[in-house]
């Protein structure tokens, strides 16, 4: 009996350190299997280079909108790592814009966005007199608040968010840190030594009775280029470049303006308004100017 008790106590200790091993693979098997490994997802997006942009402004109602004429974006300007998108909407419902949330909006001393008065052009030539605003942007690809406020004096929560910007012609020959201001004529007379030139140009537009006599008188100063455009017609009120208004500089004879160039051998959208017909009339013309034809005036 002593015999097989020693025997059952063998066993069982046997027993016993066949589960301690058992045990003891499994902590080391644990052991063995290496941290998980955290991705951070909070990776900062490359800051875009001080430009302008084109880019797309998206918002949460389809009652607040770009104007159609703008496909659906607007012009991003970054400066100093600062953002702001030049918004054309679709009417001039809209008086006042807020960065942040309505309630705030109405609290003494918040800084409203005032409207510009922007013209745009449709695809078939017709314009319009629509409300604009340069908007702050926080952030890219990201929704961010802002508030609105209608002529009922009514105002309204919004998600809007900017993205897919998509550099202009100007930012991607822009050279050194230029101002965004200036960008639009950075080097447009890089190739002309600063003086005054007459130069050819093409005109396209309108029903072929009236236009703009060529060559033209271009002025350049610091690279940047002012043109002198002589009507042959004296029912020219008014020109539109880059959506700024520009009026004659002479009050007898011909309509005569003095625009900006934004560059040479490139076409340029212009708007002349008309009065020779029974109601003033906005007509879309494009001009070139062709740099190989600049001849000295000096």
């Amino acid at each position: 009996m002593k015999k097989a008790g020693i025997v059952m106590m063998l066993l069982l200790c046997l027993l016993m350190a066949g589960c301690g091993d058992q045990n003891g693979t499994q902590t080391e098997t644990m052991s063995e299997i290496p941290p998980e490994v955290t991705s951070s997802a909070e990776t900062e997006s490359e800051e875009l280079p001080d430009g302008v942009y084109s880019a797309k402004f998206q918002t949460d109602n389809s009652m607040f909108h770009v104007s159609e004429a703008c496909d659906g974006k607007g012009t991003l300007t970054v400066e100093n790592g600062e953002m702001t998108i030049h918004i054309s909407l679709g009417s001039k419902n809209v008086v006042n814009l807020y960065p942040g949330l309505a309630k705030d909006a109405q609290k003494e001393g918040a800084k409203l966005l005032s409207p510009t008065v922007d013209t745009v052009t449709y695809s078939d030539g017709m314009t319009e007199e629509v409300y604009g605003f340069d908007v702050p942007v926080p952030v890219l690809d990201e929704e961010f608040d802002l508030a609105l406020v209608g002529t009922k004096g009514k105002w309204y929560d919004h998600k809007v968010s900017v993205s897919d910007p998509e550099p202009t012609d100007d930012t991607q020959a822009e050279a050194g840190n230029t101002p965004a201001g200036d960008q639009a004529q950075a080097g447009a007379g890089s190739a002309l030594a600063d003086g005054s030139y007459s130069i050819e140009m093409d005109f396209q537009g309108g029903t072929g009775k009236a236009q703009i006599l060529s060559p033209v008188r271009i002025d350049v100063k610091d690279g940047k280029i002012t043109a002198k455009l002589q009507w042959n017609s004296p029912n020219y009120d008014y020109m539109i470049v880059d959506g700024e208004k520009y009026l004659p500089v002479n009050t007898e004879g011909d309509s005569l303006f003095e625009i900006p160039v934004a560059a040479l051998d490139k076409e340029m959208k212009v708007i002349g308004d008309t009065v020779a017909m029974s109601t003033p009339h906005e007509i879309e013309y494009t001009i070139t100017f062709h740099a190989d034809t600049a001849k000295s005036q000096e």
